[in-house]
C-alpha cells in the first residue's frame, strides 16, 4: 500500500502545488522571437524542482521546469535550489519555526530515504545527489562547480547550442543543523550557493517571514565567514531587513538576491526596499525578479518587467536578472518555455537589446564567471 502511495501520491501533489496561469504553446511577437533567439546566454538563479518526485532528464506535462524544456527555451544555465523545510500555513508575515513541517510528510509520500524524512541535512545532500545523477544521465546537461567549469562550458555550447547547465543553491541554512562543518560538507556536495533563512528563523539569525527579526547571531556570522573562505555565493532571499544590512556589513564578496520582488511594485514584506537595492548594487550583488504574484503583484509578466524596470532605472541594467522561483509552491504565468513572453514585455516596456541580454542571462553570467570558486 506505501509503494502504491508513492506512484500515486506525488504527482497529484506536485500538480496542485506548481500551477501556470497559461498552459503552453505561447506566442510571443516576431520581433520579440528574433530578439529571443540571438540570445546567446539565458540563465535564472531559482527553480526548486529538486523538491519533487519528478525525472528532470523526461519531459512532463505538469511543473515548470524540465531538461527537455530547458532546451526547448534555449536556456543555458539553471540554478536549482533546495528546499529542507517549510511550515504548514506558510505565509509571507510571520511563520514560526516550530510549527508542523511540510516536508517531512512530502518526503514520505515520495518514497525517499527514511534518513530524509527526519533530518534536513540528509534531505539538502538527497536534492544534491538528484541533481548530479540526472546530470550524468542526460547528454547536455552539466554541473557547474567553478570559475572553470563555466569557462569551459560557454566555450563548449558556441559548438553545441543543446547544451545546458546548472548549479546547486540551499534555501535556508536550517539544513546545517547548527553544525558549521556541514557548510565544507554541502560545498563539496556541489552546493555553490546559500541563502540565511527560508520561512522562519533558525540558528543563523532573522526571516523576513519569520518572528524575531533579528539579525545575524554568532553562529550566523561563522557561517557567511566560512562561506566567503570557500567562495561560496550568499543568496540574501527570504531574510530579514536586519540580516540584509548584517551579511551586507560582514561579507567580503558580492551577493545575490535570488528571487524577489521590490515594495516599489508590491509593498510586501518578501520584497525589497529602494535603500536596500541601493546596498546590494553598491556591494556588486545581483538581484533576481520572481514570476509570481506574491513577489510582483497580480499583473503577471507586465509586474515581472515593472519589477526589473524598477531595479534598472535605480542602480543600473547590469544587477537585474532571473529569478523565477520555478516549481516553488507558486502559480505563475508560463512554465520555462514561456521565457520569450518576458522579452516581448521588456519591448513594449522600452528596453534596449542590450539590456534585454543583459537581464536574461549575460549578467548572471559574467557574475558566477567573477566570483564563483576558481576551480
Amino acid at each position: 500500500l506505501y509503494f502504491a502511495a508513492t506512484l500515486i501520491v506525488p504527482p497529484i501533489v506536485e500538480k496542485g502545488r506548481n500551477k501556470i496561469t497559461t498552459p503552453p504553446p505561447y506566442q510571443a511577437s516576431k520581433q520579440a522571437m528574433d530578439v529571443y533567439n540571438n540570445l546567446d546566454f539565458i540563465a535564472d538563479l531559482h527553480c526548486d524542482a529538486l523538491l519533487w518526485d519528478r525525472d528532470l532528464t523526461e519531459k512532463s506535462d505538469y511543473g515548470h521546469v524540465d531538461f527537455p524544456r530547458m532546451q526547448e527555451a534555449n536556456v543555458a544555465l539553471q540554478a536549482f535550489t533546495i528546499v529542507t523545510k517549510s511550515p504548514k500555513g506558510q505565509n509571507m508575515h510571520q511563520n514560526s519555526a516550530d510549527a508542523t513541517d511540510n516536508i517531512t510528510s512530502l518526503s514520505i509520500a515520495q518514497g525517499q530515504p527514511v534518513g530524509t524524512w527526519f533530518n534536513l541535512y540528509d534531505r539538502a545532500i538527497y536534492q544534491c545527489e538528484k541533481l548530479h545523477d540526472f546530470a550524468s544521465d542526460y547528454d547536455n546537461m552539466q554541473l557547474i562547480k567553478s570559475k572553470s567549469d563555466l569557462t569551459n562550458f560557454v566555450s563548449h555550447r558556441k559548438t553545441n547550442p543543446k547544451a545546458m547547465a546548472g548549479f546547486l543553491g540551499i534555501e535556508g541554512a536550517h539544513c546545517l543543523e547548527g553544525d558549521l562543518e556541514n557548510v565544507d560538507k554541502l560545498f563539496n556536495a556541489g552546493v555553490r550557493m546559500m541563502a540565511a533563512t527560508h520561512f522562519f528563523d533558525n540558528k543563523l539569525g532573522g526571516s523576513a517571514h519569520g518572528i524575531s527579526g533579528e539579525g545575524l547571531t554568532d553562529f550566523g556570522k561563522q557561517v557567511i565567514d566560512r562561506m566567503d573562505d570557500l567562495e561560496m555565493i550568499i543568496d540574501l532571499a527570504h531574510i530579514s531587513p536586519q540580516m540584509i544590512e548584517d551579511i551586507l556589513d560582514r561579507t567580503t564578496r558580492p551577493v545575490i538576491v535570488s528571487h524577489i520582488g521590490v515594495k516599489a511594485v508590491l509593498n510586501s514584506p518578501r520584497n525589497l526596499s529602494d535603500a536596500q537595492i541601493k546596498r546590494i548594487a553598491a556591494n556588486g550583488g545581483l538581484i533576481g525578479i520572481a514570476f509570481f504574484p506574491g513577489a510582483i503583484g497580480d499583473e503577471g509578466v507586465k509586474g515581472i518587467v515593472a519589477s526589473m524596470k524598477h531595479v534598472k532605472s535605480l542602480v543600473g541594467v547590469k544587477h537585474v536578472a532571473l529569478g523565477s522561483d520555478t516549481d516553488g509552491s507558486v502559480t505563475l504565468p508560463f512554465d520555462i518555455t514561456g521565457l520569450p513572453l518576458i522579452v516581448e514585455e521588456m519591448l513594449k516596456q522600452g528596453f534596449t537589446t542590450s539590456e534585454i541580454k543583459a537581464i536574461m542571462g549575460e549578467n548572471v553570467k559574467q557574475f558566477l564567471l567573477d566570483n564563483l570558486p576558481s576551480s
